[in-house]
């Protein structure tokens, strides 16, 4: 279950009923810092996260600035992704995940929010209460070694193969169960120990331009338009005449063979007449 932070909110944050704090903007770090004194009370286990988005001029040189200031604090980094520019676009995005120790988690985020890493755009904060799951899990852990210890305490005086095989089993089903309870406490005294902070620097995306050719106007323009639809229109002609052509061909063939013929049919009509 989340937190909501105890102390007040910046004037350009929020806080909210989840324990997620956040604002814009490249000033008012020391306020937003100031947001998690005192969330951890004595016997409570937190999960601190954030996540923060820079615009920086160059990207790499605030990577490098980034990794120092937490290494120097204890911590270290777990991941980071480069994205390169664009189609149409120049530019580059850097996503780093951060893991800061806990004591050191106010005075780091201070510094990562700081204008000398560049123009703060967004950040937001979450705290995470997991005090009942990690009571939970190490409530499982004492009692799974505790059976271990009964069962091997059962195997020394097992009386036959059977039961010395039945308590063997069982011992190996708890064993595998212990074992996976031991990650889950090593992973939530990790998760409590070290802050989160996953960061986000992205140069100044520029647009590419294309240029284009400026119209011209006048009489040599209007004359090279003219010049240039005479040309398509005659294309257009020729092109049309082209695929016509085979077209008139034969029809030309067909129409002078059939003129003949009727020349023909009508000659020897004429002829038996001219002998009556």
């Amino acid at each position: 279950m989340s937190r909501a932070v105890a102390e007040p909110a910046p004037a350009n944050g929020f806080t909210d009923g989840s324990g997620v704090a956040g604002g814009k903007g490249a000033g008012g770090s020391g306020s937003r810092t100031a947001l998690t004194a005192g969330l951890t009370p004595a016997g409570q286990s937190i999960i601190y996260t954030a996540s923060i988005t820079v615009q920086s001029a160059n990207v790499a040189a605030a990577a490098r600035q980034i990794a120092g200031i937490v290494v120097a604090a204890g911590g270290y980094t777990s991941d980071e992704h480069l994205v390169s520019s664009t189609k149409d676009k120049t530019g580059e995005r850097i996503s780093i995940t951060l893991k800061i120790p806990v004591p050191a988690y106010q005075n780091v985020l201070a510094q990562l929010s700081s204008p000398a890493i560049g123009k703060q755009l967004a950040m937001r904060q979450q705290a995470t209460d997991v005090t009942q799951e990690v009571a939970n899990v190490d409530s499982l852990v004492t009692s799974e070694q505790d059976a271990i210890a009964a069962l091997r305490g059962l195997l020394r005086r097992a009386s036959s193969v059977g039961g010395l095989l039945q308590v063997q089993q069982q011992i190996s089903q708890d064993e595998s169960t212990l074992n996976s309870l031991l990650a889950q406490q090593r992973a939530l005294d990790h998760a409590t120990s070290y802050a989160t902070v996953t960061m986000t620097l992205q140069s100044q995306v520029h647009k590419v331009v294309h240029k284009t050719k400026p119209s011209r106007h006048g009489f040599v323009a209007g004359l090279a338009a003219g010049w240039r639809a005479f040309k398509r229109a005659t294309t257009a002609v020729l092109t049309a005449l082209g695929a016509a052509l085979p077209f008139l061909v034969i029809a030309s063939v067909v129409g002078g063979i059939g003129y003949a013929g009727r020349r023909r049919f009508g000659r020897r009509k004429a002829e038996p007449t001219a002998s009556d």
